[in-house]
């Protein structure tokens, strides 16, 4: 500790290296790496043929290990040290003639212009660049010139360094403005226990002459397990690419040492477009008794199975791992935008950069697993890509689910990992009351998915909650006869489909405010309207505050299923604004005295729940709430008025009647269901 300089301008003092070397002695002062690991790169940069300056030597063996393994014997080495220039001297003085040690300052060299082919700094900027003070930054102005001068045109100024973000970003915008090429090379860590955490890199500042005028910037980097360079747009992007290689080796440094207290994310992305491929999540499971095959294991998600509550949530990753029995589990998610190949594929692209990952106490050369459902990585097809300048851009995409099962999505890419509408895909096989289709000439491919709609299956577990929420109306007959029912949110479309063609005397009204949903339900999701169903393009607020001033008290039913476009709220269904008072005393006129208003409601902020039951409340003087397992979503039932109370029993006996009415002859009716099983968690709020 004592060697250490007692404030950072000391750095810049020939005072303090002298001390600094007189008192460390013989021992060479290794900054940042030693040679083996730097060498792959030196080797690129540095010819036999060159003239090396090496600026800052110390005492460094790099200079020394360049000329024993014939890298370079021209090798000129300066210091502003007396004591380690002696000490240089004497060391390799009569074993390497053809290098030499020279007590010189590096911002006034007594070299002629244009002398060097190869600049080499070992972490001297990082030494002189200790703060952005005007007198510092003048140091290093004119440490830059001095390179600049003595380099050739085509020469190349190698800086080795820990890149702290202001010293990269100083060399970065000094040379590209000159109209120097700018690369930015990762050192590969040995994988022995290095003397920073931190990863070292090397710039490389190639000398062109400067052209006049605006000429295009060259930056680039090149990530340690790489050789192609990728090129970055702005130097904010490369310093912000160093950046994250920097974030993760403090990651992978962290848990190598220590056990997650909490889930640790991130993202691996191609190589060739900077686009992630592989999302990463790392569980760690402090119940699961160690053993020597229980340490670690890799869990593949299949395609398209990212968002479901297992593999998609916190709690069902920790579960998922508990399962597994592994004390650190990693979880891959795969991105729709990527091509793999196979489990075999990923398994080797993955091997060695998941090992960073692995846990403490991981016996050396330990086999680590790769799981996952079914032992393949499922199958997902991007059918639609596209853009609304409501919605932003979205996919329809088919996916596999557990067996034979296939699935069509809709996702707006802006929340990823939230499934905003689903159907489920016609197998060739047909279920109970369905006829079969005819045989098709051309058999399908295994992973082809067959392409029509479900129209009978409710994939979403809020929706079916919500069709059970209409055995609250009154009535003396189970099925209720002729339903007028509003639905807010049209989305893929299979809620109001579902209503539509159950109930067979329903006419049913959507309200849509993007025109691209009602284009994707129609030609993606067999939508289609007719004397019973209509669709209004239109903002729901402004729907229902013209239906509240013209037509009062018309609906039997009215949904609201609508999500929220702003992501910074903490509810992401509906938009606030469709939970403000006023509006809800709108939506309460336009109900029969007798309805009922569903509303899927998905709040992740306690405060603002609690703000939202209390104003339906007020409005509605009978309130039931339904929560979806596993999920955000909570589905409210409000009535207006206080005399459709039903106590637990009868509404399981209205729900039992309800869907002994729907399950009719020829029409398929899925056994999850169940409509009495979701009214028995109904509770009144």
């Amino acid at each position: 500790m004592e060697l250490l300089p007692r404030s950072p301008g000391e750095f810049g003092s020939s005072r303090y290296w002298d001390r600094f070397f007189r008192q460390r002695g013989q021992r060479p002062f290794e900054w940042y790496g030693a040679f083996p690991e730097l060498c792959p790169v030196l080797h690129k940069y540095v010819r036999p043929r060159d003239k090396v300056l090496v600026v800052g030597c110390g005492n460094s063996e790099l200079s020394e290990q360049m000329y024993d393994v014939g890298m370079c014997e021209d090798i000129v080495n300066i210091d502003i040290s007396d004591a380690v220039i002696s000490q240089m001297q004497e060391r390799s003085g009569s074993t390497r003639p053809k290098m030499s040690y020279l007590l010189m300052d590096m911002l006034q060299m007594d070299f002629p212009d244009a002398h060097f082919q190869v600049v080499l700094d070992k972490g001297t900027l990082d030494a002189l660049l200790t703060d952005e003070e005007e007198a510092t930054i003048a140091k290093v102005d004119q440490m830059f010139a001095e390179i600049s001068r003595v380099l050739q045109v085509g020469g190349r100024y190698l800086c080795i360094s820990l890149a702290q973000a202001h010293v990269l970003k100083k060399a970065v915008e000094y040379f590209s403005q000159e109209g120097w090429v700018v690369r930015v090379h990762q050192v590969a860590s040995s994988g022995d226990k290095q003397q920073f955490v931190l990863p070292v890199f090397v710039y490389v500042m190639t000398k062109f002459r400067k052209i006049p005028g605006s000429a295009p910037q060259i930056l680039e980097i090149c990530p340690e397990e790489q050789d192609k360079p990728m090129r970055m747009e702005s130097a904010e992007r490369l310093v912000a690419a160093v950046k994250d290689r920097q974030h993760y080796a403090l990651l992978c440094s962290q848990i190598s040492k220590t056990p997650c207290r909490e889930q640790v994310c991130l993202d691996l992305c191609d190589k060739e477009t900077g686009k992630p491929r592989y999302t990463l999540h790392v569980v760690d499971s402090p119940s699961v008794k160690p053993s020597r095959d229980n340490h670690f294991a890799i869990f593949i998600i299949p395609q398209g199975r990212e968002t479901e509550w297992l593999f998609g949530t916190e709690e069902g990753r920790r579960q998922l791992a508990a399962s597994a029995g592994f004390g650190r589990l990693l979880t891959v998610a795969l991105h729709r935008e990527q091509h793999y190949e196979g489990m075999a594929g990923i398994q080797a692209e993955l091997s060695g950069k998941v090992m960073e990952l692995a846990p403490p106490g991981l016996p050396a050369r330990q086999q680590v697993p790769f799981l996952s459902v079914g032992g393949d990585i499922g199958v997902r097809t991007v059918r639609h890509c596209d853009t609304s300048p409501l919605s932003g851009e979205y996919v329809v995409e088919d996916v596999k689910g557990d067996g034979s099962c296939y699935f069509r999505r809709l996702i707006f890419l802006r929340n990823r990992n939230v499934v905003q509408s689903e159907a489920r895909l016609l197998d060739p096989t047909p279920l109970p009351g369905q006829r079969k289709r005819r045989k098709d000439k051309k058999k399908p491919s295994p992973a082809e998915p067959p392409g029509a709609i479900d129209k009978s299956y409710l994939c979403c577990e809020h929706h079916k909650a919500m069709v059970a929420g209409l055995c609250l109306l009154g009535g003396p007959d189970a099925l209720p006869g002729e339903l007028a029912v509003l639905v807010v949110g049209l989305g893929g479309g299979s809620l109001p489909l579902f209503v539509h063609d159950y109930f067979s005397r329903a006419r049913v009204a959507v309200v849509e405010i993007d025109p691209s949903m009602l284009e994707v339900a129609t030609h993606w999701f067999g939508f289609s309207q007719g004397d019973r169903m209509q669709v209004h393009v239109s903002d729901g607020l402004d729907y229902v505050a013209k239906l509240a001033a013209e037509a009062p008290a018309q609906y039997d039913a009215v949904m609201f299923d609508v999500d929220s476009k702003d992501l910074t709220v903490g509810m992401s269904c509906p938009p606030p604004a469709f939970v403000e008072k006023p509006f809800l005393q709108k939506v309460k006129s336009i109900l029969k005295p007798e309805g009922v208003f569903v509303l899927n409601l998905v709040c992740r902020d306690a405060q603002l729940k609690e703000s939202v039951l209390a104003t339906l409340r007020d409005i509605f003087p009978l309130l039931y709430v339904r929560r979806i397992e596993g999920e955000v979503n909570e589905i409210l039932f409000c009535q207006p008025s206080p005399e459709g109370r039903r106590d637990p029993a009868e509404l399981g006996a209205r729900a039992r009647a309800l869907e002994g009415a729907l399950r009719q002859p020829g029409r398929p009716w899925d056994s999850s269901y169940m409509l009495a099983d979701v009214l028995q968690a109904v509770h009144i709020l």
